[in-house]
């Protein structure tokens, strides 16, 4: 059963259930700084499989694979397939294929706290504000912005109000979606909302609800911008690296056909995830829903969005220049006539302070769970154990220094203790409580 709700909040609070996580890395789910993760014995194994198993009966998007999963994890458990495995991370992996060899879906996966994901580490996102990077007024009138991710919406539309009105007058636009890794849906939307007539239907989001066969739809419309461009050529840039919410920003621009897509072929993720614990040193990602686009019927699961003109990523801007009969460019920064738009370089006043306050909270292990928004005190509540460990360890704080505002609207920490860096970002609301926090090494540090 499909019931309709213009309720977006459920949704939230299940993508927003790993904010603590995901802050830093801009990634669908991120490991916390988290003491270094010890060996599994055999009870602890039973006891991820077990929650895991039925995780995936009770929350996963389908419910007959959720199940099929759970019943070959379970199996394998049972025959000794997994006695060996001790290291969570390499436990972690093992999940992960064994599961998706069923559900062949990319944002399902079981990760390892406190240890590296697995696979070369990514290149770190450019500097961005919300995931916005920079918006540019290039040669005959063109313009551009580059975004990267999207963060909840109450971080990401004034940033994109600001960005977007700058290139207002442009006779054409080009978006810079290649590097572009997802986030809330509603951010996808509202963007989308710049590029359409408003009252649009963009996009659908299909969830299931949890313990049941039953799932709410979310209907997705265009809504009011202070500028748009409807009617402008608009071209989208995409690469094998746009994934999640940024795939479901280029599928619903191009199904709309508000914007021409150049570049490559993208990732082929489409259904939004929650995070599960498992234990002490586990946390699932599982799917809890799917995009349902109103033209198609259908989203890009497993094969990804198809641009209209297929080029390598690093050929995409030139190719989308030359189109506009502007020079053939393939760095930004060469095409550039002006930058309208730059990432904010200062800290939002509180942050230092709230960095601060959080620390001293998990060292504690007191949390003041009033001061955070419902969606983080409830992620903080099932990961103070690791967190707790992860800093308590460090010793004494000697110093805290700003870096940045990172892709996902925290402003960005390194905090030295006596015994280890580490970087921490924040989110804060209007009342000043701490909407999201994350937590973990400074880029290429080694894990003290």
């Amino acid at each position: 059963m499909v019931r309709r709700t213009p309720l977006w909040e459920e949704l939230v609070r299940r993508v927003v259930l790993v904010t603590i996580l995901s802050l830093l890395a801009g990634a669908p789910v991120a490991a916390p700084a988290a003491a270094a993760a010890t060996g599994l014995d055999g009870a602890q194994r039973q006891q991820v499989v077990d929650q895991l198993s039925t995780a995936l009966r009770e929350r996963y998007v389908y419910p007959d694979v959720g199940a099929k999963a759970a019943d070959a994890i379970t199996a394998s458990l049972k025959g000794g397939a997994y006695d060996k495995l001790d290291d969570p991370g390499q436990f972690a992996a093992r999940l992960t294929d064994d599961i998706s060899a069923i559900a062949h879906d990319k944002h399902l996966r079981v990760n390892a706290l406190g240890a590296p994901p697995p696979g070369p580490p990514p290149p770190p996102p450019p500097r961005s504000e919300v995931g916005v990077v920079r918006a540019d007024r290039l040669a005959g009138g063109v313009g551009y912005i580059e975004v990267i991710g999207f963060p909840p919406m109450a971080q990401f539309k004034p940033v994109i109000d600001k960005a977007m009105s700058a290139l207002d007058g442009s006779k054409a636009l080009i978006i810079d979606d290649r590097r572009n890794t997802g986030g809330d849906p509603a951010s996808v939307a509202y963007l989308v909302s710049f590029l359409v007539p408003q009252g649009a239907h963009i996009n659908d989001i299909v969830s299931r609800t949890p313990k049941t066969t039953d799932f709410t739809r979310l209907a997705f419309i265009a809504k009011p911008t202070p500028v748009n461009f409807v009617g402008h050529p608009i071209y989208v840039l995409t690469s094998k690296t746009t994934f999640s919410g940024g795939e479901e920003f280029a599928y619903d621009v191009q199904n709309l056909k508000a914007a021409t897509l150049i570049g490559e072929v993208t990732g082929g993720g489409a259904n939004p995830q929650g995070g599960v614990p498992l234990g002490p040193s586990l946390m699932a990602s599982i799917p809890f829903g799917r995009a349902e686009n109103p033209v198609t019927k259908t989203n890009w699961e497993g094969k990804g969005v198809k641009p209209e003109v297929e080029v390598a990523a690093s050929e995409a801007l030139k190719v989308a220049l030359t189109r506009l009969g502007q020079p053939a460019l393939a760095d930004i920064g060469a095409a550039s006539q002006g930058q309208v738009f730059a990432p904010r370089s200062t800290p939002m006043p509180g942050s230092e302070a709230a960095v601060r306050r959080l620390i001293g909270w998990l060292v504690s292990n007191a949390p003041d769970y009033d001061a955070m928004s419902p969606q983080l005190a409830q992620a903080t509540r099932q990961q103070l154990p690791q967190l707790h460990d992860g800093l308590a360890q460090l010793g004494a704080v000697q110093s805290v220094t700003f870096i940045q505002v990172g892709p996902q609207g925290g402003d960005q920490y390194d905090v030295t203790f006596t015994g280890g860096v580490r970087r921490v970002a924040v989110v804060l609301g209007p009342d000043g409580k701490i909407m999201g926090a994350g937590i973990g090494p400074p880029p290429g540090a080694p894990r003290s």
